[in-house]
């Protein structure tokens, strides 16, 4: 066969996707990002990094107010985006919800304009209610950054969970993903399937059937009810926290917290039989000795404090990319 039609005879491998300027005023979720802006956010966050791992100062939010629009607890995500914003030259505003107006009866439209009226260039916004930053963009000049709103999405939280993974394997397209726990419940499922299966990572979603949502296959993911299943073929297994706050009163998935923990939870004995490079992953916060015993959140495996850095680079990069999509 001559050499060119036996060129053409090979199969056609899917290209590497294209990074992508970034144009999104908003970042409000990774279902909407094409694969080169996800990999253009991956990217700008890697170059806030020196050559130690440390991060950099930088003054790409000189002038600017970040509002922290907190409606829900946090602690890793609140305090990382007020640090990304500081690093960046911004000056930073939190709003106490508690001592708010909106206990009140204030509006979050009408909170969030007021906030826009004192200054606040981008508004980081964590809401219970599904689609609350989506509200927001269409109703303000300011940017507007998910910091997770219910149940639907996290995009920050994935994009650093893909950071992490890329930086130990170097790339992200072909690797195993399982995502074990709570995926009805987490909004860091969602944004992570997203977001993952489109730079061509094979997702796992491993839970029992109470806690996988129905047609969860057709985000493009494979369901397993079976974590000693996917031990030795996933090359990160991530765990999610039992969302308790987010289930219906008097109702429960599983019979207790120590059988989920016998079925589904991660320690020593499992660890041993995960792929030689194998990492373990978990957004936080950590249930200790129910999705992760010690050992194994402590142990060479895990990554997690890892995740944490690496969440000060991402939001970083989320601000800046708004901030200069915005002055576009």
């Amino acid at each position: 066969m001559p050499a060119a039609q036996r060129a053409a005879s090979r199969p056609r491998l899917p290209s590497a996707p294209r990074r992508e300027s970034w144009r999104h005023r908003h970042l409000l979720g990774l279902e909407d990002c094409s694969p080169g802006e996800i990999l253009t956010l991956l990217d700008r966050a890697a170059s806030f990094r020196d050559e130690k791992g440390g991060l950099k100062r930088g003054s790409d939010l000189k002038g600017r107010v970040v509002c922290l629009c907190f409606f829900e607890s946090s602690t890793r995500t609140s305090n990382s985006f007020s640090q990304a914003a500081k690093r960046l030259s911004a000056d930073v505003m939190a709003v106490n919800v508690a001592a708010s107006s909106v206990n009140k009866g204030e509006t979050l439209t009408d909170t969030a304009r007021n906030l826009e009226a004192m200054g606040a260039d981008i508004v980081v916004l964590r809401h219970p209610a599904p689609g609350a930053p989506h509200l927001l963009s269409a109703r303000l000049q300011a940017s507007v950054v998910n910091a997770g709103d219910g149940a639907h999405e996290h995009p920050t939280q994935a994009l650093l969970d893909m950071l992490t993974i890329r930086d130990r394997f170097g790339s992200l397209k072909g690797l195993k993903v399982a995502i074990v726990g709570d995926i009805a419940h987490s909004r860091v499922a969602r944004s992570s399937i997203w977001g993952m299966t489109k730079l061509g990572i094979k997702v796992t979603v491993v839970g029992p059937a109470t806690l996988i949502p129905r047609g969860i296959e057709t985000m493009g993911v494979e369901v397993c009810h079976d974590i000693d299943q996917v031990l030795s073929s996933a090359d990160v297994l991530s765990f999610l926290r039992i969302q308790l706050e987010r289930q219906a009163v008097g109702s429960s998935p599983f019979p207790s917290l120590r059988e989920y923990s016998r079925l589904y939870g991660m320690n020593a004995e499992r660890a041993a039989r995960m792929k030689p490079e194998a990492i373990v992953m978990h957004p936080g916060p950590v249930n200790r000795g129910v999705e992760i015993t010690p050992d194994v959140a402590d142990g060479p495996r895990s990554v997690i404090l890892k995740q944490v850095t690496n969440g000060l680079a991402v939001r970083m990069a989320a601000l800046a990319l708004v901030t200069e999509a915005a002055a576009a």
